[in-house]
């Protein structure tokens, strides 16, 4: 829908300036708007041409500041994610029935549904899971880590994307679910196809993307009937066959796989890149972080990378927020990049501070019932990967500029090649 009772937009944007532009964030994320929106007019309206996000409305309000983007997170009643799905912007050429049957994958339901399927998963992430897969995962990073070592030595640059960042991540959910390792490559190709259908470089048409969702359903569905008809020791068992105790249909099983290689395989990858980025250009915090091992980097890295630039919600009703009338049907985007930036929040939020604490950032989510449930796995990732790199690759160095992911929500890198002296 329009919103006339507003101004078209702040005056001090440029005319047409959209947070979501995928051929922004392939350059930059726009922190420079982010905190003239901040300071100015931190819940904005940000007009958009009809049906250019696959939404059949005229843009959306953008929030801005740390706290309205907690409280939106935390108010499922009156911000609803499964109304328009939690994707801020999809391809023009969406169909409205391609965006509904999204609806399925739990970041994208409300309570109760959301509540009940999350009860079920949530047994695979306790504590006491993640700390079972610590030693495993800890011999995973050490190796993939002697890889590129190995690599190293033959001279030359590597791309620290596809050979230290991607594998982990993959190894992860393979262990996790119970996926046999030699598919990684497989999952780690879907969920590519799936996630940078903005990007030209990938060439991902509609019907690539819908291949690619299918073949993965039909991967995870065939996995879940193989642990129903003989269970394993692995979450897949505990998801599917558990009795008297709930489980997730073969249908919500393949978009719980597709959710988790999305959402924890591409956030946690580009997390673990942007924070190699930045400990090279500030190698005061690489020498801090190898000589010392702070247990407050990796909630730094998450910060200041904001996998996730955006999502959204939709107004269940019309509401007030920051000052401003928005209207039931309203689409309302969530700028993680933004509030993790707040001054009002973050002392020096332009520092990266891989000591800095208190933390309180929003890249797991703003809190409420959408908060990550990864979060335990990532965080272990990220220190098992950087604590391996440091003892086997402490001279590592920049060879070139980062390559960015064209994406309308996504702060990806899809390429970063660096060296060493081995």
């Amino acid at each position: 829908m329009s919103c006339p009772y507003l101004p078209e937009g702040p005056a001090q944007l440029p005319e047409g300036f959209d947070f979501t532009d995928p051929d922004l964030l392939r350059t930059r994320v726009p922190h420079p708007e982010f905190a003239l929106m901040r300071e100015t007019a931190p819940v904005s309206w940000v007009p958009q041409r009809r049906g250019v996000s696959g939404f059949d409305d005229t843009g959306y309000w953008a929030v801005t500041r740390h706290a309205d983007v907690k409280y939106v997170s935390t108010h499922p009643e009156l911000f609803s994610s499964f109304t328009n799905t939690a994707v801020i912007r999809f391809n023009e050429s969406i169909k409205r029935d391609q965006i509904e049957v999204q609806r399925l994958i739990m970041l994208n339901m409300d309570p109760p549904e959301h509540t009940r399927v999350r009860q079920i998963v949530q047994r695979g992430f306790t504590p006491r899971a993640i700390d079972s897969l610590q030693n495993a995962l800890r011999d995973r990073a050490r190796s993939i880590v002697a890889k590129a070592v190995a690599r190293s030595r033959s001279g030359g640059s590597f791309d620290f994307v596809a050979t230290l960042a991607a594998e982990l991540p993959l190894q992860a959910i393979a262990e996790l679910i119970g996926v046999p390792q030699e598919d990684r490559a497989r999952i780690f190709e879907w969920s590519n196809t799936m996630a940078s259908y903005d990007d030209p470089e990938f060439a991902v048409t509609e019907q690539a993307g819908l291949e690619a969702t299918m073949d993965f359903m039909a991967y995870s569905m065939n996995l879940a009937a193989a642990r129903k008809q003989c269970p394993a020791g692995d979450i897949v068992s505990q998801l599917v066959a558990a009795e008297g105790l709930g489980n997730l249909s073969s249908d919500e099983f393949g978009f719980f796989v597709i959710l988790l290689a999305v959402a924890g395989n591409e956030t946690t990858r580009n997390a673990i890149t942007h924070g190699m980025l930045a400990f090279l250009t500030h190698p005061e915090q690489w020498e801090l972080f190898k000589r010392e091992r702070p247990g407050t980097a990796a909630e730094e890295i998450v910060r200041w990378a904001s996998p996730i630039v955006s999502f959204q919600r939709t107004a269940a009703e019309d509401v007030v927020l920051g000052g401003r009338e928005i209207r039931e049907g309203d689409r309302v985007g969530l700028f993680y990049s933004s509030a993790n930036n707040d001054p009002e929040v973050f002392d020096r939020p332009e520092i990266f501070d891989i000591g800095r604490d208190p933390n309180p950032h929003l890249g797991f989510g703003g809190g409420g019932p959408h908060f990550c449930l990864g979060k335990s796995l990532a965080v272990t990732e990220i220190e098992l990967i950087f604590n391996a790199i440091a003892d086997e690759l402490p001279d590592l160095r920049l060879a070139g500029e980062p390559r960015r992911l064209r994406s309308a929500w996504l702060n990806g890198v899809k390429e970063l090649q660096v060296t060493t002296d081995l």
